[in-house]
C-alpha cells in the first residue's frame, strides 16, 4: 500500500553516508507535514519533503519513509508497540514555535491540558455476536483480525477490552447473583 512510489536514483557521490542521528519529534512532524503535501512518488516530491526538514537530506528522508513503512507494518501486525520519543516536551514546544500544529492535549502555548475522558459506547448484542463468531474463527488473542473482519465497528483495542471483560465474566463464580450482561451471551 505504501510502496507504490518510485524511489530516487542513488546519489551520484561515492562518499560514505554521514553519521545518522535520531529523528526528533519536531523533525518527524515536519516530515509528516511534507508527506501530506508533496508525496506524489516523484523525485521532485521527495526533494520538496527534504527541503521542509532542515538538516536532513533527500536520502535521509527516503530512509525514514522506508523505516516508517516497516514500523507501520510491524505495529499493524501487533508485533511491536508504537514509538516513544525521549525529547517529546522540548521538541513539541520547538515545533509549535516554528508553526507546526500542536499535539492533541496542549493549548496554543504548548502547555499540557487535562482532557475530559471520553465515555465508551456500549456494545450492541449484534456486535457481541459478531465478536463471538470472530473469536471462534480467529481465536483468542487475534483482536486485529476480529476487528477487521468480524466487528468492523470496533478497533482492535476495543475488541481486546471487550474480550477481557467477556472472559472475566465467564470465569466469575456465582453468576446468578449478578445482574444480566451482554457478556452472558456465549454462542454466536
Amino acid at each position: 500500500m505504501y510502496r507504490n512510489y518510485a524511489p530516487l536514483p542513488p546519489p551520484q557521490t561515492s562518499s560514505p553516508p554521514p553519521h545518522r542521528k535520531q529523528w526528533t519529534v519536531m523533525e518527524q512532524k515536519m516530515f509528516e507535514g511534507g508527506l501530506a503535501m508533496y508525496l506524489d512518488g516523484t523525485a521532485d516530491g521527495w526533494r520538496m519533503i527534504a527541503a521542509g526538514v532542515p538538516g536532513r537530506s533527500v536520502e535521509e528522508v527516503l530512509e525514514r519513509y522506508e523505516s516508517l513503512v516497516r514500523e507501520v507494518e510491524a505495529i499493524e501486525s501487533g508485533r511491536v508497540d508504537g514509538p516513544r520519543y525521549s525529547d517529546e516536551e522540548e521538541s513539541c514546544e520547538a515545533a509549535m514555535a516554528m508553526g507546526v500544529v500542536p499535539t492533541r492535549g496542549r493549548n496554543s502555548r504548548g502547555v499540557a491540558q487535562a482532557e475530559e475522558r471520553k465515555k465508551g459506547t456500549p456494545w450492541t448484542e449484534e456486535e457481541h455476536r459478531r465478536f463471538l463468531e470472530g473469536l471462534e474463527k480467529y481465536g483468542k488473542g487475534d483482536w486485529r483480525s476480529i476487528s477487521r473482519n468480524s466487528v468492523v465497528s470496533r478497533t482492535p483495542t476495543q475488541v481486546a477490552s471487550h474480550a477481557q471483560k467477556y472472559f472475566l465474566r465467564q470465569s466469575a463464580e456465582k453468576k446468578d447473583k449478578k445482574r444480566s450482561s451482554i457478556h452472558d451471551i456465549t454462542n454466536p
